[in-house]
């Protein structure tokens, strides 16, 4: 008779688990959540406590009796769920079914044989403040998107969704939008003067000051006096200044900087690098050795190691860097104030499984974002790079110049790896001449040069989640979900890596914010995600905190009901006129996005397609292909799939190669790969219960995005 049961949440990881532990131990997966809210009501009893009314979700009713099967003849259940909210809400819902058992918590911080051990010999119990946490956001989430998505259908269209936490996201970038739309770009120019002294090589320096002002340079005018009278004046060097600058390295990676840090360098998105991060922490077949986890767990704001890491990694450096590359004392990271310590930074689990060391087991994907933590987290304790930075003041009568370089003496820690958000400066690789105070300078040539303000950049994944950890919006678990509900909801659309919202994105955020200020305010956001923090904590009671949340947001829903304005059935005003009948014409959507319609329709029924310019001003497309980004998965063909219109106006995708290629699609490809089969794209598709969802293009699969959107 078995005498323990262990479950975990996805096979992958019991796999690796149950190489670990003896014949005493079963282990099962529970593939996910069992139980959640229901999908066709509320499953919230306001009125009695916010009682969440759980069912078990559809297809998971065979699993929870195989988890009952399996618990009849154990003496002891061991949860060993994701060590976080959500894996103590599953861990809960299992100890809800399995009543009557000596139920027990494991926490696994890594999936290797001594963790393993070690927390199944020191089990813990439920711990009920943080279930209550996780309840609390599940609650909130469903009385926001359940009773706003409503008002959304019959004040604009059907299938619009709203969410706690991603119409923020949303009205940030429309925010950015007309920020930029706003700007406007200022004219300056600069100076620059090639020099050379007694030694070579000759050098570039800077107009920086007019007498003791900082020099503005306005417009041409004014930038040629003063080159008329550079060309009058000696250059004369008046200081220079040589200094011995340290750069420490970064610290491991939290959730945030390692999807900003694979975006930057790898080009992944926020749900791919978290997809592939899970999987390295479950563990991955290392040929004898069998499935090892590689990494600790991947959803932490914490900058922590533990000793044992720590001195993993010194031995490392010592032995294959030598001892000029470890510091004397270890560098010690210390979390901001507020931030949840229940997990390490992410981490190899040991130093021995090197990126050359699995190479042959990974995928490149896989290798590509392992090598990525690993090389962090060896930096991160390292020796500081030094630099030598030079700068030299030039005097050209009432002008000054000023020329910089910069050279490494020692590499320290870049030698294996300098981050992408460095905000150090680093070698600029400029080798100035030996120079002495007094010495007059050669003047080669004077380049005036143009330039223009930039306005604010568009968010890209990677700033997108930097801005939402800067303003407490969202937890690690979040940030890659609220990137891909706001784009699948078509609220906003990425091209070239930026995001930039839809006419849908700024008419719902536009509407959300007029009726429901509070919460598509930035800061009130951020104070929720705190509330639940400290219900985790035990310092704040969960029902008293929806209580206070919902008084203000039912009156807000009552009044949205009735003066929200309605736009379904008219569309948006524009001053764009109709070539066919000479009326204005309005900004519709359809299910294959946004465009322009006749404001008589039905008597006039022209339509066309349009984008806007950088200052928000409507643009007639022509009636050309239009890209979709998402290349013709035919073999061999290496063309675009662009979007098509067929004799009778219907809408369609083919392969720009036509007719060499007759690949065609009545949905929408969307360049996101499958998350089961990794098909290169997803399509679009729309249901009246639904409204747009995304479904995987090889019928064998049968993967589709969660309908839902809270």
């Amino acid at each position: 008779m078995e005498k323990a049961l262990l479950i975990v949440e996805s096979p992958a990881k019991a796999k690796t688990i149950e190489k670990f532990l003896s014949s005493d131990f079963m282990v099962k997966a529970c593939v996910g959540h069992i139980k959640d809210l229901p999908e066709d009501r509320l499953g919230v009893d306001i009125e009695n406590g916010f009682k969440p009314q759980y069912v078990i979700i559809r297809g998971k009713r065979k699993i929870v009796e195989e988890l009952k099967r399996a618990s009849r003849d154990v003496n002891q259940v061991y949860l060993a769920p994701d060590p976080d909210r959500e894996g103590e809400a599953i861990a809960w819902h299992i100890a809800d079914e399995l009543k009557g058992k000596d139920i027990y918590r494991v926490l696994f911080h890594e999936i290797t044989e001594k963790a393993v051990r070690r927390a199944v010999k020191s089990p813990g119990r439920l711990d009920a403040h943080k279930f209550e946490s996780q309840q609390a956001r599940r609650i909130l989430d469903r009385l926001v998107g359940y009773q706003i998505s409503p008002i959304l259908w019959e004040k604009v269209k059907r299938g619009l969704s709203a969410g706690r936490v991603q119409s923020v996201a949303v009205r940030i970038i429309c925010d950015r939008e007309r920020a930029i739309q706003r700007f406007s770009p200022q004219e300056y120019w600069t100076i620059t003067a090639r020099l050379e002294g007694k030694n070579p090589p000759s050098f570039q320096a800077k107009l920086i000051k007019s007498g003791k002002e900082n020099i503005q340079i306005e417009n041409e005018k004014i930038c040629q006096d003063i080159l008329c009278e550079l060309r009058a004046e000696k250059f004369k060097v008046i200081n220079i200044k040589r200094k011995e600058v340290r750069r420490n390295p970064k610290p491991p990676f939290t959730t945030s900087r390692l999807q900003q840090e694979a975006n930057h360098k790898l080009r992944f998105t926020a749900q791919k690098t978290m997809t592939i991060a899970q999987r390295l922490y479950e563990g991955v077949e290392l040929g004898d050795e069998g499935p090892i986890g590689l990494i600790t767990y991947m959803r932490t704001d914490s900058i922590r190691i533990s000793r044992s890491a720590l001195l993993d990694a010194r031995a490392f450096i010592k032995k294959t860097f030598g001892d000029n590359y470890l510091p004397a004392n270890p560098h010690i990271y210390k979390n901001k104030k507020g931030i949840q310590d229940a997990h390490e930074a992410i981490r190899p689990t040991s130093t021995k499984y090197t990126p050359e060391k699995v190479r042959d087991y990974l995928t490149r994907d896989q290798l590509a974002l392992y090598t990525l933590i690993w090389k962090q987290f060896i930096a991160s304790q390292m020796s500081s790079q030094v630099l030598e930075q030079t700068s030299i003041d030039i005097e050209a009568g009432k002008y000054l110049f000023r020329a910089t370089g910069s050279q490494t003496k020692f590499p320290g820690f870049a030698t294996l790896y300098v981050g992408e958000d460095t905000s150090q400066e680093e070698d600029n690789g400029e080798k100035l001449p030996y120079l002495t105070i007094n010495e007059i300078l050669k003047l080669h040539e004077l380049i005036p040069q143009q330039h223009f303000t930039q306005p604010p950049p568009r968010f890209t994944e990677a700033t997108l989640v930097r801005e939402l950890e800067e303003n407490g919006i969202g937890r690690p678990s979040t940030y890659a979900p609220i990137l891909s509900t706001i784009q699948d909801r078509n609220y906003v659309k990425k091209l070239k890596g930026k995001f930039y919202p839809t006419e849908l994105g700024f008419l719902v955020t536009e509407l959300l914010i007029h009726s429901f200020p509070d919460l598509m305010d930035v800061k009130f956001t951020a104070q929720m995600e705190d509330k639940l923090d400290k219900i985790e904590e035990g310092t704040l009671n969960w029902i008293d905190t929806l209580q206070d949340f919902y008084g203000t947001f039912s009156e807000d829903l009552k009044r949205a009901r009735l003066k929200m304005r309605r736009i379904k059935g008219k569309g948006i005003h524009t001053d764009i006129v109709c070539k066919k009948c000479g009326q204005p014409m309005v900004i519709k959507w359809g299910r294959t996005g946004e465009f322009l319609a006749c404001s008589t329709y039905p008597r006039c029924s022209h339509t066309e397609s349009f984008m806007r310019d950088e200052k928000g001003a409507i643009q007639i497309l022509k009636a050309s292909s239009q890209l979709t980004g998402v290349k013709c998965p035919q073999a061999g063909c290496g063309g675009d799939l662009v979007e098509r219109r067929s004799r009778r106006g219907k809408i369609f995708f083919g392969c720009s190669r036509y007719p060499n290629c007759t690949f065609v699609s009545w949905y929408r490809p969307v360049a996101h790969s499958c998350p089961h089969c990794k098909s290169p794209f997803l399509v679009e598709k729309y249901s009246k219960k639904k409204g747009k969802f995304l479904v995987c293009p090889d019928k064998g699969c049968g993967y589709q995005s969660v309908g839902e959107d809270e």
